[in-house]
Order: structure tokens, then C-alpha cells, then sequence
């Protein structure tokens, strides 16, 4: 491709894909290198038949190449979050715990997905069509329905179970009686 027509492909696909790689990968600068990485090879490339689809196939190709080759830098980089989130808890307000506590269920109960329903639900959030996220996870358009719903299902019934377990182990005053 010529430099002119990457650079439009940055300038308009770039925020979506640095989005959807930060959810993916929990981590922003992480997910800026991979999605540098996937613009350079769209410059060697002759040709992009469906550009959107190209892209965030070749980014979650290369979240997977990374974590094949790099797993001990994703336990050193979740011992950071983990320690972050210890430090940000020590003095917050209920409400910012809460927030960040939600926020925690959801980024477990998304991690607990197979990464075919996770890459799914990440991609239709970002505005990605059932014939791209087809194209980009090697699915048939008509499986991709099937996926997201199955995908969201789990997520609500994972995301339900963390709730469960925080009500009974921490006593948030619900109904759930000592026996």
C-alpha cells in the first residue's frame, strides 16, 4: 500500500482499534505497539480487500503471537494491575470502590470467556459488522450471531456468579442467611 492510503487507514481506524486492543489486552501502551505493528504491515501489503476486518484480524493474529512468546511479561503486567488496584483501594470512596469493583467483575467475568466469544463481543463493541468480525475470527457470518449471543450469555451468567460470591463472602447485607 502507499504511505497516503495508511495514513488515511490510521486516521480512521486507529482509536477503534487501540480501543478494542486495550480491552483485549488490559494494557494501553501494549495494545498502542500492536496496533503500530499492524499499520507497518499494512504498508507491505499490495492490497486490502476489506481493510476493517484486515486490521483487527491481523491485531488479534498478533495478541496471540505476543502471548504465545511473551506469557511472562502478561503475569508481570497483571502483578502491576494487581498491585495498582491494592494501592488505589487503600483510602477511596465507597462510591469510586464500588465503581472500580464493578469494573473489576466485569474485566473477570470478560476474561473468563473463550477468546473467540471475547474477541466477538470486543469487535461488535467496536462497531465492527457480523461480516467483519466473521472475516476477522475465521467464523461463517452465520455463526457470528450465535457467537456474540453465547458469548454475552456467559458474560452475564460469569459476571452474575462474581456478584454471588461477593455477597456471600463479604455480607453486603443481602438476604443470604447464617446457617
Amino acid at each position: 500500500m502507499h504511505e497516503r492510503d495508511v495514513e488515511r487507514l490510521f486516521a480512521e481506524y486507529h482509536q477503534p482499534l487501540v480501543r478494542y486492543l486495550t480491552r483485549r489486552l488490559g494494557d494501553r501502551d501494549w495494545a498502542e505497539e500492536v496496533a503500530q505493528e499492524t499499520f507497518v504491515r499494512a504498508l507491505r501489503q499490495d492490497r486490502i480487500v476489506s481493510e476493517r476486518s484486515w486490521l483487527f484480524a491481523v491485531a488479534t493474529n498478533l495478541v496471540r503471537d505476543e502471548a504465545r512468546k511473551d506469557a511472562r511479561r502478561r503475569r508481570r503486567l497483571e502483578l502491576l494491575r494487581e498491585q495498582a488496584k491494592a494501592e488505589a483501594v487503600v483510602e477511596p470512596e465507597p462510591t469510586s470502590l464500588e465503581r472500580a469493583q464493578e469494573a473489576a467483575f466485569a474485566r473477570r467475568a470478560l476474561a473468563a470467556l473463550t477468546e473467540r466469544d471475547r474477541d466477538a463481543l470486543l469487535m461488535r463493541e467496536e462497531g465492527l459488522d457480523y461480516s467483519e468480525i466473521a472475516t476477522a475470527l475465521s467464523l461463517s457470518i452465520g455463526s457470528v450471531g450465535t457467537t456474540l449471543a453465547r458469548a454475552r450469555r456467559r458474560l452475564m451468567e460469569s459476571y452474575e456468579a462474581l456478584q454471588r460470591e461477593r455477597q456471600s463472602a463479604g455480607g453486603d447485607g443481602g438476604t443470604h442467611a447464617a446457617s
